[in-house]
């Protein structure tokens, strides 16, 4: 049964419906990395049709060896399709290992409206009580120093910055570190 997950509505903003990807959602993954923005970001760019097919190959690809879970993050519209506004994946995620990586991109159309953060959010709740039993109990988000919306929505979604890390290719400046822990576990009632 595939994984849906949701981030709940604003005053201002619906929710966001997130799951994972699919062929439906190659056409607009074109479209979203037309975006030079974006582009500048990211390490494998998709410019053409066989591009958002790997894609979505290694999306699925990724599900099936329960080391990569990437979202498709869909804004619900009234009288037409779902839009794409944004991905976030959860990656590197091995059994017994303390630790995994949170990446996303948003859509150009979709920025500044709280997307990323409602979308980062929904995921690390649900990686921190998915992967509890197997040993998860921190989760990082990596972005460039130059990379300033980036750094806005760690700080949102409180991941705490950690540190600077040294350029590494393919990305060709400084890096920050952010880091949030897992949630406390509840304490159970004693008799």
């Amino acid at each position: 049964m595939p994984v849906l997950l949701r981030a709940p509505a604003t005053a201002h903003r619906p929710e966001l419906l997130l799951r994972p990807w699919c062929d439906a959602d190659i056409a607009e993954l074109i479209e979203v990395y037309r975006d030079p923005e974006l582009r500048r970001w990211v390490r494998r760019p998709v410019d053409d049709i066989d591009g958002a097919r790997r894609w979505v190959t290694r999306s699925r690809q990724g599900w099936a060896a329960g080391s990569r879970f990437s979202f498709a993050v869909l804004e619900p519209r009234p009288a037409a399709a779902d839009r794409l506004v944004a991905t976030v994946v959860l990656k590197e995620v091995l059994p017994g290992r303390e630790h995994a990586e949170v990446g996303y991109w948003t859509a150009a159309w979709a920025r500044g409206r709280g997307v990323a953060p409602r979308a980062v959010e929904a995921v690390t709740g649900w990686a921190f009580t998915r992967f509890a039993a197997t040993g998860l109990v921190r989760l990082e988000l990596l972005h460039q120093v130059d990379n300033l919306a980036s750094c806005r929505v760690a700080e949102k979604t409180g991941y705490l910055f950690q540190e600077v890390l040294p350029a590494h290719g393919p990305f060709p400046r400084d890096g920050h570190r952010h880091v949030r822990g897992a949630p406390p576990a509840p304490r159970r009632a004693q008799a």
